[in-house]
């Protein structure tokens, strides 16, 4: 008689602290035991010579998502799930995305309803702030966070996202209030705006003069800015998409200093270089926010990447069409300002880590598994239940043959852009074999999972998000109603 559900054998099972020979016992989609020789399962995987790795997290993936633009992405729910699955990953966290003159509320249940009948895998939510409203932030947001949407995304760039600062400081000041986590796009909309405007007017409209619009600059000055308000107001925040050395430099700085700075990148700012926006329409391929750099930023992503400056590695997945319904919105006069920003990604975001990371010796295994799971869901509001292998933990597994090279094709990808930036790069190290709950999702280069299988994961409040206690004396000062300072 089988003593568990589904055994794991004979794999390397690594985690963010740790790797060791064991074997997986698991019931009813958790992890129940890790040992030697585990007794029968009523199915057994025999992970013999293969990496056994905590699925894949990836927190930031735009997902039936509507721009400001008024352009929807290439993905819905399903195919956006489906393509994360078969890169080993087991939970996303797309945006449930306000826009201007919106209920926040309305609009979480308007991509909770989309999700709920097409995802594979386990998915959370973050929300995107456009329009901080006295509703919104009196009384939607803090409801919102209670009942688990504990991190949102505010903008310093684009005309109908961006934030002044003083919206910044009072969305700061209810996440500090609450316990959220507030995710920052950091770039400096004027700089871009002025920059753009004086290319344009020389004729300057190909798609590589996107790059050039989206100075380094303009991304640590902002970065710069985000992290003085934080600080003004003692919270943490974390600087997502972070492109440039000028930008990692000032979170560096700031995490030297003490502050709870926390720091994100994506597979477009090691692999890509803004010599790859091409001066044709096929550039706008390659066009996203901020944009790919140089060699020397590259290298300096990848310091960030091993001396812990950044502690997340996500896709920042946002596919458009190459088409008049995405980056091609005004067909052939289609300038750098027009085409849609975002590249696809999040299926290959884990496996390009790892064969350009782990399998050039960049990062060891076990950091590789802390920036593509276990940091993901600490930083969120998800662990243990997600991003580790421990006893009690879902059994959210993939199972990688390290060896296994795949030259990468559009065609074989599962997302729904019809193309990749990364078209012929060889690869070597794949997932197998994806689990999500003990339920096989993907195998033998098969979908086994259903539509709408995957379920809604509210996320706690976490440590990450809880202010340091040190508040500037500015803040202390107004805190306690202008009582003299100590």
């Amino acid at each position: 008689m089988a003593e568990y559900d589904l055994v794991i054998r004979n794999g390397t099972v690594a985690t963010a602290a740790d790797t060791a020979q064991c074997d997986i016992g698991v019931e009813n989609g958790v992890i129940v035991a890790l040992g030697q020789k585990l007794g029968a399962g009523a199915r057994d995987i025999d992970a013999a010579g293969k990496l056994v790795l905590p699925g894949a997290i990836d927190s930031h993936c735009h997902i039936e998502q509507r721009s400001s633009a008024g352009v929807m992405t290439a993905d819905d729910f399903y195919s956006g799930t489906v393509s994360a699955a078969f890169g080993g990953t087991t939970t996303v966290i797309p945006f449930a995305a306000q826009h201007r003159g919106q209920s926040l509320r309305a609009i979480v249940e308007q991509y909770r309803a989309a999700a709920a009948t097409k995802a594979v895998i386990d998915y959370a939510m973050h929300l995107i702030i456009a329009d901080p409203t006295e509703q919104v932030l009196g009384q939607e947001l803090p409801a919102l966070i209670r009942d688990g949407y504990t991190s949102f995304k505010v903008y310093m760039t684009y005309d109908l996202l961006r934030l002044n600062d003083r919206q910044m400081l009072d969305i700061l000041a209810l996440a500090r209030r609450e316990g959220a986590m507030v995710m920052v796009h950091a770039e400096n909309h004027d700089m871009i705006q002025w920059l753009a405007d004086r290319l344009l007017q020389r004729g300057m409209t190909q798609p590589r003069y996107h790059a050039v619009a989206h100075a380094r600059i303009a991304e640590g000055e902002a970065t710069n800015r985000a992290v003085a308000l934080a600080e003004l107001i003692d919270v943490p925040i974390l600087i997502v998409h972070v492109s440039a050395g000028e930008a990692i430099e000032v979170i560096r700085d700031a995490q030297t200093k003490g502050l709870k700075i926390y720091g994100e990148t994506c597979p477009q700012y090691l692999f890509l270089t803004a010599d790859d926006i091409g001066m044709d329409l096929a550039g706008t391929k390659f066009c996203c926010s901020p944009p790919p750099r140089d060699e020397a930023a590259q290298e300096a992503v990848w310091r960030g990447l091993q001396n812990g400056t950044f502690q997340v590695f996500s896709s920042d997945h946002a596919p458009y069409r190459f088409d008049e319904t995405g980056k091609l919105l005004k067909g052939d006069k289609t300038t750098f300002k027009d085409t849609a920003n975002g590249v696809p990604g999040i299926e290959l975001r884990a496996p390009l880590l790892f064969s350009e990371g782990v399998g050039q010796g960049r990062i060891d295994l076990n950091r590789f598994v802390a920036l593509t799971a276990t940091n993901h869901a600490k930083i969120y509001g998800l662990y243990p239940q997600k991003g580790t292998i421990a006893v009690g933990s879902d059994a959210d597994i993939a199972i990688w043959d390290a060896q296994h090279e795949v030259t990468v094709r559009a065609k074989d990808l599962h997302d729904n852009a019809g193309y990749t930036p990364y078209e012929g790069r060889r690869i070597k190290g794949w997932p197998m074999t994806v689990l999500s709950r003990g339920r096989v999702v993907v195998e033998d280069g098969r979908l086994v999972a259903e539509r709408g299988s995957g379920r809604f994961l509210p996320c706690a409040l976490s440590d990450a998000a809880r202010p340091r206690g040190r508040p500037t004396p500015e803040l202390a000062f107004a805190a306690a109603g202008g009582a003299p300072l100590t």
